[in-house]
């Protein structure tokens, strides 16, 4: 073997130091490298690494109000936003208006205590918290959550509660009740009462009747006096001289929808669906329409379940868009390209799409169709073209009987009170020369009139008969205003079910009935841009609307052994349609695989059905026969003819909680001993109490006592196990 020198040692040994410093150059030299110096400013998502912390964000914003609400239809945002804007114009307080899905809320206990948390909470269905805000309900009140100090604890905590809800249902407000017994056990501090909001008479009328007294509480508690704020634009309108048309939203609901790219369709992003099939229901349509419309999801993305809803857009009648723009000076400009900007993003978010144009914001964007609300006349009232029309509008937003007498009673729209404040005719088809112009900033029509919001249906439809298409069985909704010394009677339209009738005029080429006079306005069912922006809702003769689903829990139980009672009068039998077809379904496929006897031991499905008369309203007439032979029995319906013999025998109405209490015996068996299943679905006012209040008298009886007593425990009890459950509207 051959010796090795000194010189070999010192370059082998130099090489093995040359490879060791390669090999770890990272961690030798991590310290020589330059280090990225942190931004001097931090944005409010990342305010602590954690996006979902709103303290944090509060603290980065100095923001003073954080506003939860809990909304399923927007208009619980609608009105934190509203509170938001009047805390910055009463006191120059800012806030953060925050959607409860998207925080977390173990720092609630860390709220600063110059600060306040506001909760704006709707009630959903039979008492349940909005889709938003289940989390934010579990948190307060599970005993067990512990927030960030360790404890069931907000002692200090500054909050203001408002609710919204209608008392035709029976849960009338009960989250935001649950929120405030909540907070106050936990030792929260709330200032002013508690605001409860009833969209069966007015949600607006009991806001701002509660309004008041919360900021004169609110005030002493935070230690802040009113004038500190000031009457600032939430938004910047700018008309673009120039601007690519195609970039240019004219109704298109979602970017994607503009540049025609594929994606899922939601609410967000809504699906153009074609109507294959439109065509009238009632038997005698001289003073009533009944629509059904079926439309075609196919290659869509879209599913459904017997039971959803589907949310059509509509848009508003081309005679209100023209009354507005009209109203508004803006008639001439109607097409010039707008853009929007907000001045406050974390209060006020830019509604729509932009850039778009005038007329299109009051075609497709805003709900100029709705009742004008009161404290939107206040901010109208500086702008009046002439004194008399200043204090036309000024006694209309102070005295709440005048407002209620003349805009509520005569049903009166934005465009309607500003015509009619300034002395215009408000029955005369809108023109320059009739409707006088009031130079309101655009920028405060976007922030006073709210969304133009999707019109919900039940789907009258099962998938499992109807894959690719959704039914919708809709009334036209038309009634006659209460006159008042201004205002004479007149017919008013819904938006959305007047909507559908024009698609349905349009698919199969029928004129609009004449209504009246030439000349007058509403002398003909009101006309709407059915062909969509830029056509996109039409091609060729087919015509298409805008949808998306909503997911429900009204649903079938899945055991076809369990006996199911339905009742459904008018439209509200919709979703039984669907129930019905769903059975259906599964009684070819189970006779199919196990023959003729596959349904002998099915539970009995029992329709109680209800409408006016045999030969103007029934719906579906034809078909149930059909159902009924299919069933092979299992499917039993019952149907009261309001005005048409026979009568009681004091000659009254029959309605369908007197079949129910004719058929008393076998609905208490269904119920009581076959674990059955009972569902309401319609009027919620008057048809679901009466049959609550029947229910309740034959499951008493029944069980040997009282409809008061041992009948309510069991209504109660089918509700709490989701045995009986309501689809209902006011």
């Amino acid at each position: 073997m051959a010796s090795t020198s000194s010189s070999d040692v010192l370059i082998l040994a130099l090489g093995v130091a040359l490879a060791a410093l390669y090999l770890f150059r990272d961690s030798l030299f991590a310290a020589s490298k330059p280090k990225v110096a942190p931004s001097a400013t931090r944005s409010l998502d990342d305010a602590d690494g954690n996006p979902r912390d709103f303290v944090a964000k509060m603290k980065a914003g100095n923001k003073r109000l954080a506003i939860f609400y809990g909304s399923q239809t927007g208009t619980a945002e609608e009105y934190a936003i509203r509170l938001a804007k009047e805390a910055k114009a009463k006191f120059g307080l800012t806030s953060l208006v925050c959607d409860p899905e998207e925080y977390d809320f173990e720092t609630l206990d860390t709220v600063p205590e110059d600060c306040a948390v506001f909760f704006v909470m709707a009630t959903y269905g039979e008492g349940e918290p909005t889709d938003n805000a289940v989390q934010l309900m579990q948190n307060l009140q599970d005993e067990s959550f512990e927030f960030s100090k360790g404890a069931h604890d907000l002692s200090g905590l500054k909050y203001v509660v408002f609710g919204l809800g209608n008392k035709t249902y029976e849960h009338y407000n009960v989250i935001s009740q649950y929120v405030d017994t909540a907070l106050e056990k936990m030792g929260a501090i709330r200032m002013g009462i508690r605001g409860e909001g009833d969209d069966d008479k007015s949600m607006e009328e009991d806001y701002l009747e509660w309004k008041d007294g919360m900021w004169e509480a609110f005030a002493t508690a935070m230690g802040v006096e009113e004038g500190q704020g000031g009457d600032t634009a939430d938004f910047a309108v700018r008309e673009l001289e120039s601007h690519p048309e195609e970039k240019v939203y004219l109704g298109e609901l979602s970017a994607r929808a503009l540049t025609k790219t594929k994606g899922i369709h939601d609410a967000k992003n809504p699906y153009p669906a074609p109507l294959t099939v439109a065509r009238e229901l009632f038997q005698d349509t001289k003073d009533r329409n009944c629509v059904h419309v079926e439309l075609n999801i196919e290659g869509s993305g879209i599913t459904y379940q017997h039971g959803d809803h589907v949310g059509v857009w509509p848009s508003n009648s081309e005679l209100e868009v023209d009354r507005l723009l009209l109203a508004l000076g803006l008639y001439d400009k109607k097409d010039k390209v707008i853009n929007i900007d907000s001045l406050d993003p974390a209060l006020a978010k830019v509604p729509f799409p932009v850039p778009t144009t005038y007329a299109t914001v009051l075609r497709h964007y805003i709900d100029i169709s709705a009742l004008a609300g009161r404290q939107m006349l206040g901010t109208f009232a500086k702008f009046a073209p002439n004194p008399e029309a200043e204090a036309a509008i000024k006694e209309l937003n102070t005295n709440k009987e005048v407002y209620h007498e003349i805009v509520a009673n005569g049903c009166l729209k934005a465009g309607e009170v500003l015509q009619l404040a300034a002395g215009n005719d408000i029955q005369a088809i809108p023109t320059p020369e009739n409707t006088t112009a009031w130079p309101i900033p655009f920028d405060m029509i976007v922030s006073s009139i709210p969304r133009l919001q999707p019109r919900y249906y039940s789907i009258s439809s099962s998938p499992k008969l109807h894959p690719n298409s959704i039914h919708v069985t809709c009334v036209v909704l038309k009634y006659q205003s209460t006159p008042n010394e201004r205002v004479p009677e007149r017919s008013v339209y819904g938006v959305g079910s007047n909507f559908l009738l024009n698609l349905k005029y349009a698919a199969n080429g029928e004129e609009a009935p004449l209504l009246g006079s030439t000349g007058v306005a509403g002398a003909v069912v009101p006309s709407y841009a059915i062909e969509g922006p830029r056509g996109a809702y039409k091609q060729e003769n087919i015509y298409k609307a805008p949808i998306h689903v909503r997911r429900s829990t009204f649903r079938l139980p899945t055991n076809p052994k369990s006996p199911v009672i339905m009742v459904g009068p008018g439209t509200g039998v919709a979703p039984f349609r669907g129930f019905v077809q769903e059975r259906v379904a599964l009684a070819r496929r189970s006779i199919e695989k196990n023959g003729q006897d596959a349904l002998a031991d099915w539970g009995r499905i029992t329709l109680f059905y209800g409408c006016r008369k045999s030969t103007e309203d029934f719906l579906y007439q034809d078909e149930w026969p059909s159902y009924i032979s299919e069933l092979k029995g299992k499917f039993v319906m019952h149907t009261a003819l309001s005005r048409e013999p026979p009568y009681k025998p004091d000659g009254s109405k029959i309605y369908v909680q007197d079949l129910i209490w004719e058929q008393r015996d076998s609905v208490a068996d269904s119920i009581l001993n076959g674990k059955g299943y009972v569902y309401i679905c319609g009027d919620a006012k008057n048809m679901s109490k009466a049959v609550e209040e029947v229910l309740a008298k034959v499951l008493g009886e029944a069980k040997g006592g009282s409809a008061e007593v041992e009948g309510a425990a069991e209504v109660k009890m089918l509700k709490e196990r989701s045995r009986l459950l309501l689809d209902v509207w006011s």
